[in-house]
C-alpha cells in the first residue's frame, strides 16, 4: 500500500486538533508567551467565523510584538555567531522606536569568551530572550542575583543586595550587569520592591561587584546615559564622563567602551550625545553606555596604553 503523500500530510497535521490548542501553541512559538485567556477566545471565535489557520499566522508574523520578538532573537543569534567567531563587534544598530535591549544584549553576550563562573545581576525582570540567551552560553556555573526571586532553568538563583554580596572574594570570572546599576539605592517600587534614595549605593554595588570578580575576571555592563547627571527618583541617568569616573573609582580599569544614542535613524554608536533626556526619543533610555571593565591591577603605563587603545579609531562592524 502507497504511503501518504507528505505535502497532504502536512496539511492534515496543520488541521489537526481544535481550535483553542492550535491558538495556545501559535502563540508560544511565534509570540514567546502564553495567549491570554481573553485572546484565546476572541482568536478561536474569529477562526469559527471562517479566518483560516494560515491567515492568523500571517497576523501574529505581522504585528509590532512579533516585530520585537524578532528584534531579540536575532540580537541573540547574532551575538552567538559572533561569540563562535571570537569577534568583539563594535557599531551595532537597531531600528528607531526601540528601547536599549536590542543593542546592551548582543554587545555583552558576544564578549563572553567561555569563562566557567557567570554572575548575572538583576535578572528577575529581564527580558526573557535575554535569559535563554544566558542559559545558552553553556557556563559551568550560572549564577543569577537580585532582590527578588524568579526560577530560570540553568540558572542558580541567589536573593541579596548587589551592595553586600553572599560570595566569597574572586567567585566569578564573569559579570554582567545589563540596565541594573542605574536602579541601585533609588525608587524600585515599580518592580515591588522598596523606594530608596541613597546617591552612595551605585558606589558601594560596584565595589561588591568589584570584590567578587577574580584578578583577571571582566564586568560587561550598560548603563544609561545622558548629556547631564540626572537623578530621577527610580534610576541614575549620567553622563558618560561620569559613569567612568564611578567605575574607576571602585577600582575598575575601563578596558572597552561605546556609546549609543537613539535617533531618527534609530540606535547607532557615537562619540558625543547630542543632549536628549530619558524616554525623550523612545520607550526607554535615549542613550546607553555599554563597556567592559577589568580590576584595575595594571602598572600605570600599561592603564595609559589601554586609555589610548580605547578611544582610538577602531574597526567597526555593522550589524
Amino acid at each position: 500500500m502507497r504511503g501518504l503523500d507528505p505535502t497532504l500530510e502536512a496539511w492534515l497535521d496543520a488541521a489537526a486538533g481544535p481550535d483553542d490548542a492550535f491558538v495556545g501553541r501559535l502563540w508560544r512559538s511565534v509570540l514567546r508567551r502564553p495567549v491570554e485567556p481573553a485572546e484565546l477566545d476572541e482568536t478561536v471565535a474569529r477562526l469559527r467565523a471562517g479566518m483560516s489557520r494560515s491567515a492568523l499566522v500571517a497576523e501574529l508574523a505581522g504585528s509590532a510584538e512579533f516585530g520585537r520578538v524578532r528584534l531579540l532573537d536575532d540580537a541573540a543569534a547574532w551575538a552567538a555567531a559572533q561569540r563562535a567567531a571570537g569577534e568583539r563587534p563594535r557599531n551595532l544598530v537597531a531600528p528607531p522606536g526601540t528601547d536599549e535591549r536590542p543593542i546592551e544584549i548582543p554587545w555583552c553576550l558576544a564578549r563572553y569568551g567561555g569563562e566557567p563562573r557567570v554572575l548575572d545581576v538583576g535578572y528577575v525582570f529581564a527580558e526573557p530572550a535575554y535569559l535563554a540567551a544566558l542559559g545558552g552560553l553553556g557556563a559551568e556555573r550560572l549564577v543569577g542575583v537580585d532582590l527578588a526571586a524568579a526560577e530560570v532553568p540553568g540558572l542558580e538563583s541567589v536573593t541579596a543586595d548587589l551592595r553586600g554580596l553572599p560570595f566569597e572574594d574572586g567567585a566569578f570570572d564573569v559579570v554582567i550587569a545589563i540596565s541594573t546599576l542605574e536602579h541601585v539605592g533609588r525608587d524600585n517600587s515599580q518592580y515591588g520592591l522598596a523606594a530608596e534614595r541613597d546617591d552612595g549605593s551605585l558606589d558601594a554595588a560596584l565595589r561588591e561587584l568589584h570584590r567578587v570578580l577574580d584578578g583577571d575576571g571582566r564586568l560587561l555592563v550598560t548603563v544609561p546615559a545622558s548629556a547631564d547627571d540626572e537623578l530621577r527618583p527610580e534610576q541614575a541617568v549620567l553622563a558618560p564622563g561620569t559613569w567612568v569616573g564611578r567605575f574607576e573609582d571602585a577600582g575598575f580599569l575601563v578596558w572597552e567602551d561605546e556609546l549609543y544614542e537613539l535617533g531618527a535613524d534609530g540606535w547607532r554608536s557615537v562619540t558625543t550625545l547630542s543632549g536628549a533626556g530619558y524616554g525623550e526619543r523612545g520607550p526607554g533610555a535615549s542613550a546607553v553606555l555599554c563597556a567592559e571593565l577589568r580590576p584595575a591591577r595594571l602598572g600605570a603605563r600599561l592603564r595609559l596604553a589601554v586609555r589610548d587603545r580605547r578611544h582610538a579609531d577602531e574597526p567597526r562592524r555593522a550589524v
